[in-house]
């Protein structure tokens, strides 16, 4: 008899505790690809990062009794006002240098995909980041992070429904 394999879509996410350590020691955050389809063309949400003004992607840490997927969609709503429906599949992993007092602390960044239904105009980081909808090309162009624009570049909507 043939063992059968389990994917990644298969396994059902559970919540982090943060008990143990401080979410900044594990270095890992939680991503969201915020799309939408408008008139046939698929388009990504992306936000300015508070610091430096590049343009990313909503993300942030690991939040203590939420999963991965969830706190990818709470930060998607505080940083972009964007809410909608959520898939617990990763899409990718990317790395980056997050600055942090003075140091580079590198992160790896999991990224869910969120089909956005809601931008809101009143959000919490509403004053301090700006937003904007683009086409996969234009999105790809505008970030850094090369693993990020791969996953733009090969991001399919209609695996997520």
């Amino acid at each position: 008899m043939k063992a059968k394999a389990v994917t990644v879509e298969q396994v059902k996410q559970r919540p982090i505790r943060l008990a143990v350590t401080d979410k900044r020691a594990i270095r890992t955050q939680f991503g969201a690809l915020c799309y939408r389809v408008r008139e046939g063309k698929l388009q990504f949400l992306l936000i300015t990062s508070r610091g430096t003004g590049r343009w990313i992607i909503p993300k942030g840490w690991p939040m203590d009794g939420e999963t991965p997927a969830g706190a990818a969609a709470t930060e998607a709503w505080e940083e972009a006002g964007a809410t909608g429906k959520l898939s617990h599949n990763v899409l990718g992993f990317y790395a980056y240098d997050k600055g942090h007092g003075g140091d580079k602390m590198p992160c790896v960044v999991a990224v869910f995909p969120l089909k956005v239904k809601k931008v809101a105009q009143d959000f919490p980081e509403a004053g301090q980041r700006k937003r904007k909808w683009v086409g996969r090309k234009k999105a790809a162009a505008m970030v850094t992070e090369p693993e990020l624009r791969a996953i733009i570049l090969g991001f399919d909507p209609r695996l997520h429904r």
